[in-house]
């Protein structure tokens, strides 16, 4: 069995989505000790911001001799996808990055998506598998508050991991994360507290439901 890890946070010490990730990795082994992960660290290692354009440019002109780049761009779309398809159940670790989807989880879907096999509109060959995306928020943004409708990224990365790619996805959400580090927040630290656990004990539900499913 083989699991699938992208991280996108730019920090390792302190992150909460690397931790929260951790718990339905570490679940996903108790259920396959045998099994191995395959890690994409686009927050440390990120898609080159060109590789895009480059990768589009010579899937539109295909008769055409490419560049250097352009052969590099396709030849790292293949391996992203190479990747995914290679698979039996994911892990999608992203925070919120400035209220939108991180930009390097962002340059690897637009690549990604420039290999056919994981393109819009065909039959998505991890359709069905299991996948769960862990999105984390420095603040809130539930109904209610002062922020509702400001998180412009969890929906779009359902959009693309469920309807796009066609992935059974769940999702593990924790919020003020960062309380303790931005001192407008200190009022919140109980709350905060709260959805630190709730969000804990979520990923090890979801990371031995994860493990079951495969199974199955």
């Amino acid at each position: 069995m083989q699991l699938y890890r992208l991280d996108a946070s730019i920090r390792i010490e302190g992150s909460h989505s690397r931790a929260i990730a951790d718990l339905v990795e570490g679940e996903w082994h108790a259920g396959h000790p045998g099994g191995t992960v395959t890690r994409r660290d686009v927050g440390i290692d990120p898609i080159p911001a060109t590789a895009w354009p480059a990768a589009v440019g010579a899937r539109r002109q295909p008769d055409r001799p490419r560049s250097a780049e352009e052969d590099a761009a396709l030849s790292l779309s293949a391996q992203l996808a190479d990747e995914l398809v290679g698979a039996d159940a994911y892990l999608f670790a992203v925070p919120l990055y400035n209220f939108g989807v991180s930009q390097h989880f962002k340059a690897f879907v637009d690549l990604a998506i420039t290999d056919p096999r994981m393109a819009p509109g065909g039959e998505p060959p991890l359709r069905g598998r299991p996948a769960v995306l862990v999105a984390v928020r420095g603040g809130s943004y539930a109904p209610g508050t002062p922020r509702e409708g400001w998180d412009h990224a969890t929906g779009w990365m359902r959009r693309i991991l469920a309807d796009v790619w066609g992935l059974e996805l769940r999702t593990v959400e924790s919020e003020f994360t960062l309380v303790g580090e931005n001192p407008a927040l200190d009022q919140f630290r109980g709350v905060a507290e709260v959805m630190w656990a709730d969000a804990r004990t979520a990923a090890v539900e979801e990371g031995r439901s994860l493990a079951r499913l495969v199974a199955a």
